[in-house]
C-alpha cells in the first residue's frame, strides 16, 4: 500500500512519495529521503505528534500515511588551526567573522551554567552533579526568534487575555527546559515536573494552558514524553544512570520497561560516570588497593582521596542491593563515620551530621510543647521520655529525648529500633552479642559502669553484622539510672532541609515553621 509523508527540509516543505509504503526499518527510510532529495550531510529524522510536538524518529512503525517528518541535519565539526604569525599574519587577520560569532555562542553557552556540572569537562575528572534541584525553578533563555514571540505575546496576554499557540515555539520550549532539567536530574518527579510548568507559565503568562484549572496541565504531560525522548536521544552517550535501566542490562526478574532504576528523594548523584578517562578495571584496581591502605593507620587522606576517586564504582556496587556483609568486605572504609559523613555529602550535597543536628535543634522547642501538651497514655510514655532530659540538661540527653519522643507522638511503637542494655558481667555481654545477630536493622546503646560514672556506647546492626561501632561520644553520668528494660525507638524525621515531600503528613507538618 502506497503512503505519502510531509518532509520538513531546512529551507523547504516537500512531499514524499512511497510507492511500496512505509519502510520497515528506519535505515530503509532514511536512504530514501537522502536520495529523494539529494542529502550529503548526515541527519536524523524527527515526526510530529497530534499535539504538534517533533521526537526522534526511532522506529518506523511511530509514523503513517499523510504524517510529517523532519530532516534534522548534523551539526558540523568546526577545527581551527593556527598558524605561528611570523609566517603567515594574514590567516588571523582573514579569520571568518561567523566563525567567531559561532565560538562566542558555544563559549557563552558553557559558561552559563559554569557552577552546574552534569558530566566530567575535558579539563577536570570531576563526574558529579555540582548543585542539586533548587527551590525556585530558574526558566532559560530561549532561542532569540522564540523570546521574540514570547515577548510580543505577552504584551498581548497583558492587554486582552490571548494566550499562545504556537507548535514550533512550544517544541523550542520544551527542548530547552529538557537540557535545564537534565542538568538536575534524569528523572525528575511529577512533583518537580509541575514546578517548571509552574515557573514557565509564572514567567510567561500568555503560555497558560486554556483547558487545565491551574493552566499547567499540558506542560506538565508535554515535559514528561520530552523528558522520555530526551534520554533516549542522549542514551548512547554512556550515561551510567539512563544505561541501567536498558531492557538489555537488566536481570531476567528486572526485565520490565516500568521497573527502573531512579535517585530518591535528594539524591542529586545517584550513579554518576567514572571520572575521565577511568574505567571500571582500572577503579577495581583502586578499590583492591583501597583495602591495603585502609589497614594502615594514621592514613585518612590516602583514603579519603581513594574513596572519591572509586565513588563511581561504589554505587554501581550500591545498586545492586548486595548484602551488608559484602558490602563491607568490599568497601570496609565505607562503614567508618567519618566516610559515610563524605559519602552522603557526595550524594546529597549536603553535610550530614550539620544537617541532622542543625534541623533537630531548630525544631526541638516547638516538638518539646507539643510532647507537653500531649494527653493519654501517649502523654504519660512521653513524660517518662522527658525525665531523661530533666536529669541531664546536656544537648545530647535533649537530642535523644527529642527523638525518642518523637516516635511515640507520630504514633509508632518504641520497641522496634533503639535497643538499650547494660552490661554487668560478662555474661551479659555474651547475651548481647548473641542477640545482636538477629537484628535485621537496629540501633544498639550499651551501658557500662566504669569509674564511678555509667559510660555509653552505641552502634548499628544491619542485617545481623554490627556495621558502626562507637559513632557516637561516649556520655558520662555519674547519677544517670539504667532503663529497667530494653527499650526500642524509631527515628524517622530527619530534616526538612532535605525536603519534606513523601513524608507522611504529620512529618509534614512538625516541618511547618
Amino acid at each position: 500500500m502506497s503512503a505519502r509523508l510531509r518532509v520538513i527540509l531546512e529551507e523547504e516543505i516537500r512531499k514524499l512519495s512511497l510507492p511500496s509504503g512505509i519502510p520497515q526499518t528506519l535505515e530503509e527510510l532514511k536512504d530514501i529521503v537522502q536520495e529523494t532529495f539529494a542529502i550529503e550531510k548526515d541527519f536524523s529524522l524527527q515526526f510530529q505528534d497530534q499535539d504538534g510536538q517533533f521526537f526522534t524518529l526511532l522506529e518506523t512503525d511511530e509514523i503513517k500515511d499523510k504524517d510529517t517528518i523532519k530532516v534534522v541535519l548534523a551539526e558540523p565539526v568546526i577545527t581551527v588551526t593556527f598558524q605561528d604569525s611570523s609566517k603567515d599574519q594574514g590567516v588571523l587577520d582573514s579569520f571568518d567573522s561567523s566563525c567567531t560569532e559561532l565560538l562566542e555562542d558555544v563559549g557563552s553557552c558553557s559558561t552559563a551554567s559554569s557552577d552546574t556540572t552534569i558530566l566530567s569537562s575535558p579539563g577536570s575528572t570531576s563526574s558529579l552533579r555540582s548543585v542539586p534541584w533548587p527551590a525556585q525553578f530558574v526558566i532559560p533563555t530561549f532561542s532569540f526568534d522564540t523570546e521574540l514571540i514570547l515577548q510580543a505575546a505577552n504584551e498581548a496576554n497583558r492587554k486582552d487575555g490571548t494566550l499562545l499557540c504556537n507548535p514550533a515555539v512550544k517544541s523550542n520550549i520544551l527542548d530547552k527546559l529538557a537540557e535545564s532539567i537534565f542538568v538536575y536530574t534524569a528523572y525528575p518527579s511529577s512533583a518537580q515536573r509541575e514546578q517548571v510548568a509552574e515557573a514557565l507559565v509564572m514567567k510567561h503568562p500568555c503560555l497558560r494552558d486554556p483547558v487545565s484549572f491551574n493552566g499547567l496541565y499540558s506542560w506538565h504531560n508535554s515535559l514528561k514524553y520530552k523528558l522520555g525522548n530526551f534520554r533516549a536521544k542522549v542514551k548512547h552517550l554512556g550515561i551510567p544512570e539512563l544505561n541501567v535501566n536498558c531492557l538489555k542490562r537488566k536481570s531476567a526478574a528486572d526485565k520490565t520497561p516500568s521497573k527502573k532504576l531512579k535517585s530518591k528523594k535528594s539524591e542529586v548523584n545517584y550513579l554518576p560516570p567514572h571520572p575521565q578517562g577511568e574505567t571500571d578495571t582500572s577503579l577495581e584496581k583502586e578499590r583492591v588497593e583501597l583495602l591495603y591502605e585502609y589497614k594502615k593507620r594514621d592514613n585518612n587522606s590516602v583514603i579519603n582521596e581513594k574513596m572519591a576517586k572509586t565513588f563511581s564504582l561504589r554505587r554501581k556496587d550500591v545498586i545492586q542491593k548486595p548484602l551488608v556483609i559484602d558490602l563491607n568486605a568490599r568497601w570496609p572504609a565505607l562503614f567508618e563515620f567519618s566516610q559515610i559523613e563524605e559519602e552522603f555529602r557526595r550524594i546529597t550535597l549536603k553535610p550530614l551530621q550539620s544537617t541532622f543536628f542543625g534541623k533537630l535543634d531548630e525544631y526541638t522547642p516547638k516538638l518539646l510543647r507539643l510532647y507537653r501538651k500531649k494527653g493519654g497514655a501517649v502523654g504519660k510514655k512521653l513524660d517518662e521520655t522527658l525525665e531523661i532530659m530533666n536529669e541531664d540538661n546536656s544537648i545530647e540527653s535533649r537530642r535523644e529525648s527529642v527523638i525518642r519522643g518523637l516516635i511515640l507522638y507520630l504514633g509508632e511503637k518504641t520497641e522496634e529500633l533503639i535497643k538499650d542494655y547494660r552490661v554487668c558481667d560478662d555474661d551479659d555481654a555474651a547475651a548481647i552479642q548473641e542477640a545482636i545477630t538477629s537484628f535485621v536493622l537496629n540501633i544498639f546503646v550499651v551501658s557500662k559502669t566504669r569509674d564511678g560514672g555509667l559510660k555509653k556506647q552505641a552502634g548499628i546492626v544491619i542485617e545481623g553484622a554490627k556495621v558502626f561501632q562507637k559513632i557516637f561520644l561516649e556520655l558520662e553520668d555519674v547519677n544517670k539510672k539504667c532503663p529497667p528494660k530494653s527499650t526500642i525507638s524509631r527515628a524517622k524525621f530527619v530534616g526538612h532541609s532535605l525536603g519534606t515531600r513523601g513524608y507522611p503528613n504529620p512529618c509534614r507538618t512538625l516541618a511547618q515553621p
